[in-house]
């Protein structure tokens, strides 16, 4: 068949253009009450329909839309080109998001804090993923810098900025990973809108505190920190301590049984001059949760900016397979909620769910459930603390919350 001149080509688009825009400008145009009964009849999705994002949360693309304001966003970062064991964390947000289907604004409310987080003080909102190359970490790296530095700098819904809670006044992230190296560029960001370093609560298997040449190898020089390969996610505590990004002294390890390099306790030495306190997975069968919750908030306290950083192995691979180094003998997932629970009174400023590689899930989805039921518990402590800080500063905290204060 001849193809067409391209004068004519371009009449009959032109003529294709014009219809196009002539059917737009004659839309019927519809009265509030008449958007009002669409949003009622057809704007309710079921836990099995509508497009996939963290609990059915409206989706904006952020990182492009600076207009975009929230007071508490989900990020994904689908990065796990810096881990030492098993890949797949790249697909962790989409899992999560997936595991959060049953979430839902209208069947959100949680009994144990007496409030629905989706529909309290803050503006909720999924911002998608940072789209982060897999072909090199410099790259990788640069890109997670840039995209928590440019969130990390949004204002706030103008409710937020307006309140006299200062809790309000800066929007908060919780990460959905992703390998755990995403919690440098996140500290990064951290330390530059708060002026100084923060505290980490830390819930992980592993210490993730190495010195980077810990992963030994012929083919680099140890001396060398500038090498790519120095940035994984066992090494991404140590570049935040050296970079001061980590409060000396008011950071924890909770949940941790992993091995050690060489054959001594060196690595607890090096863990310990960072200022980090450890508490150990069997340690729960000493002390208990009430135990776990108290060296945590004893060490850390109330007013220091947290960073909670959640890597999905410190629960028992029994009952999270789906993660790329999994250790025996870890917490139930119900333990962590219960002591993620008790540590609610921590002033949050950030977080991060990681290392969930739905690939060695099964059939099951069982660690996306829990990583998505963890990111709901973490959101609702972030949102009842707001709600504890504005009735400290005199604000109007809702009617249905004033008994629990």
């Amino acid at each position: 068949m001849f193809g067409l001149p391209a004068t004519l080509l371009g009449l009959l688009s032109t003529v294709a253009l014009a219809h196009s825009n002539h059917h737009a400008d004659h839309q019927k145009s519809y009265s509030d009450a008449e958007l009002q009964e669409l949003e009622r009849k057809w704007g309710t999705d079921w836990g099995f329909s509508g497009i996939s994002t963290f609990a059915h949360l409206p989706h904006h693309r952020c990182l492009t839309h600076p207009q975009t304001a929230y007071d508490i966003a989900i990020l994904g970062a689908p990065f796990d080109t810096a881990v030492s064991y098993r890949p797949g964390a790249r697909f962790g947000p989409r899992a999560i998001r997936a595991g959060s289907a049953r979430q839902t604004s209208f069947r959100g409310y949680n009994p144990r804090a007496n409030l629905n987080p989706y529909t309290s003080w803050a503006k909720v909102v999924d911002c998608g993923d940072i789209p982060i190359t897999p072909f090199d970490n410099a790259l990788a790296l640069r890109q997670m810098n840039e995209a928590f530095q440019e969130l990390g700098n949004r204002g706030p819904t103008t409710e937020s900025a307006e309140s006299r809670t200062k809790y309000f006044q800066t929007p908060k992230l919780i990460t959905l990973g992703g390998d755990h190296s995403i919690a440098l560029p996140a500290l990064r960001a951290l330390k530059n809108v708060y002026g100084g370093p923060v505290a980490v609560v830390h819930f992980d298997a592993h210490l993730d505190t190495w010195h980077p040449a810990k992963y030994p190898s012929a083919w680099i020089d140890p001396e060398d920190m500038s090498t790519q390969s120095f940035f994984n996610h066992g090494s991404m505590f140590w570049f935040a301590a050296t970079e001061g990004l980590i409060a000396n002294g008011s950071s924890v390890h909770a949940g941790l049984r992993t091995r050690l390099s060489g054959d001594d306790p060196e690595d607890f030495d090096d863990d310990s001059k960072q200022g980090w306190v450890r508490i150990q997975t069997d340690d729960i069968d000493e002390i208990g949760v009430k135990g776990v919750v108290s060296t945590i908030m004893d060490r850390v306290g109330t007013e220091i900016p947290v960073y909670l950083s959640i890597d999905i192995d410190v629960i028992d691979p029994g009952l999270a397979p789906g993660t790329g180094t999994p250790e025996p003998g870890g917490w139930t997932t119900r333990e962590l909620i219960r002591i993620l629970r008790g540590i609610e009174g921590m002033n949050v400023v950030g977080a991060d769910i990681v290392e969930v590689s739905p690939a060695y899930d099964g059939g099951t989805e069982a660690t996306g459930l829990a990583a998505a039921q963890i990111a709901y518990e973490v959101l609702t402590s972030i949102v009842r603390k707001g709600l504890i800080e504005q009735a400290k500063s005199g604000g109007n905290a809702k009617e249905n919350f004033k008994d629990e204060l």
